[in-house]
């Protein structure tokens, strides 16, 4: 299997199946001298571990992050990068292969099961091996590492609504993200979404959501006006996310809506200099290229194919059967997508600097 590598000059490689015995990143083009100690990269793994909630998964996993290379003491004793591949090891402590006997020769409805036999010819059914979102750990500590390259770069993410339900934009509050499951910034919308998930969740059923992540602090100039957009690289990023299946930028789809008049972000001249922006339907990104706004990208994604409610589909040998999937499943998967999401932002925004540094100098 190819295609495991994302990034250009800051890449992450990510390696393992849900159901071995670990799963890992390899980061490659991190500057050195960056202070690195696992304690950073593990603050934003405990935001996307399992087990934290009723409405995520149960399976227990500690998903604490060793750095295996990359890192050495300087002078003044400090652990930082030295440049070279920083190699990431989580290990897999809870994995319940029996829970997917029933279906190793059946595809579940909806899932990455037929596609990657009909690719392979081989498929590892438990928890779906290397399609399982288990793989996304990998992305967080890889993104954990990224957000050190972007100093001064502020990078959050939100739920913004589960099945019908959407926040009110009155109400945002990006601390209250923290005061509930649901990574949600306003507090009426959560406790909506706490009986309506519950629900959803004591019926073995799934339901979609949609993530909004936002990066400030970017300056104008970062991406490139043809084939490394900065808009395309967050949408192929997001996009490479397990189970999302819609990315949009600034006002998106809703652009459709507007004339020319109401969708253009006018600007006036600004106190230091540069262009004060009087909105942002745009999202932080025209050509390609940063406008120095807040960057702001939302992602869909869809619900999770392993539920309770009997499915009809066929076997490996083309029988006809109808699947129920029992063990343990994220009745919302777009709750520990947040993070996800995130650290997908943090890497490509680390790659374009990067990228923007070594042409321009800036």
């Amino acid at each position: 299997m190819s295609h495991n590598t994302f990034g250009h000059l800051f890449r992450i490689t990510t390696w393992g199946e849900s159901h071995g015995p670990a799963i890992g990143c390899i980061v490659d083009g991190c500057p050195p001298g960056l202070p690195l100690e696992a304690a950073d990269i593990q603050a934003f793994l405990d935001k996307r571990k399992p087990g934290g909630s009723k409405f995520v998964t149960q399976r227990r996993e500690a998903d604490e992050v060793a750095i295996l290379s990359g890192v050495f003491n300087d002078a003044s004793g400090r652990q930082v990068t030295t440049g070279t591949p920083i190699a990431l090891e989580i290990q897999n402590t809870d994995q319940r292969s029996k829970d997917y006997g029933a279906i190793a020769a059946a595809y579940r409805p909806g899932h990455a099961d037929y596609t990657y036999d009909a690719k392979y010819g081989i498929r590892d059914y438990r928890g779906g091996g290397r399609s399982s979102a288990r793989e996304t750990a990998s992305r967080v500590a890889g993104g954990a590492i990224a957000r050190k390259v972007l100093a001064g770069v502020t990078i959050r993410g939100a739920l913004v609504q589960i099945g019908p339900h959407k926040v009110d934009r009155a109400r945002w509050d990006w601390a209250e993200t923290a005061n509930n499951p649901f990574f949600c910034p306003d507090a009426k919308t959560a406790a909506v979404w706490e009986d309506y998930l519950d629900g959803i969740r004591k019926s073995g059923s799934s339901i979609g959501a949609v993530i909004e992540v936002v990066a400030e602090g970017v300056p104008a100039g970062w991406g490139a006006p043809l084939y490394g957009k900065l808009d395309a690289e967050l949408a192929a990023a997001m996009m490479s996310i397990n189970a999302v299946k819609g990315v949009e930028i600034g006002d998106g789809m809703a652009a459709a809506l507007l004339t020319g008049e109401d969708n253009a972000d006018e600007m006036r001249a600004g106190n230091n200099g540069k262009p004060k922006f009087l909105s942002n339907h745009a999202g932080g990104i025209l050509g390609g290229i940063s406008t120095g706004q807040p960057i702001v990208c939302r992602f869909a994604v869809k619900p999770t194919s392993s539920i309770l409610t009997p499915r009809r589909s066929i076997d490996s040998s083309g029988h006809e059967t109808d699947i129920v999937t029992k063990g343990r499943h994220d009745p919302c998967v777009g709750i520990r997508a947040v993070p996800v999401g995130e650290a997908m932002m943090a890497i490509v925004l680390a790659d374009q600097f990067l990228r923007h540094r070594g042409q321009c100098g800036g």
